[in-house]
């Protein structure tokens, strides 16, 4: 054995072992009822972070909570009641179908528009696929 692939070995030996986290966490919804409005005061945190326009998300969320809404500064409104878990839900609904890679099942991910199609680009392994418009 070389003297390279010596220190290279003890190199590999002192590394230690990590185990593998879900690095990928969206922020919790930060959201209260005021009349017949919800108020989600963090979303363009939320949408930030998910690293999406967030007309894209607010269009998405207007679609599956069957509520109007507009987005207000940082906060969007819905003209709605509606519980914070249920909003919870459907931002994971959002970030399965529009933010995680198919393939490789990291978030890593951009959305490109080619044509009249709309594509998820993976920045991890490079994969595209086509996505249902909102």
């Amino acid at each position: 054995m070389t003297e390279y692939e010596q220190l290279l070995n003890n190199a590999y030996n002192k590394i230690k072992q990590v185990e593998a986290k879900d690095r990928f966490e969206v922020p919790r919804v930060e959201s209260h009822i005021e009349g017949i409005r919800t108020l989600i005061h963090n979303f363009l945190k939320i949408a930030s972070y998910l690293r999406r326009n967030p007309e894209h998300l607010e269009k998405f969320l207007q679609r599956e909570l069957a509520a109007p809404s507009k987005i207000d500064g940082d906060r969007l409104v819905l003209v709605k009641k509606i519980l914070g878990k249920r909003i919870e839900e459907k931002i994971q609904l959002y970030v399965e179908k529009y933010v995680t890679c198919k393939e490789c099942g990291k978030p890593d991910t951009e959305l490109i528009k080619e044509g009249g199609f709309t594509f998820i680009h993976c920045l991890a392994c490079g994969a595209k696929h086509s996505i249902a418009k909102i």
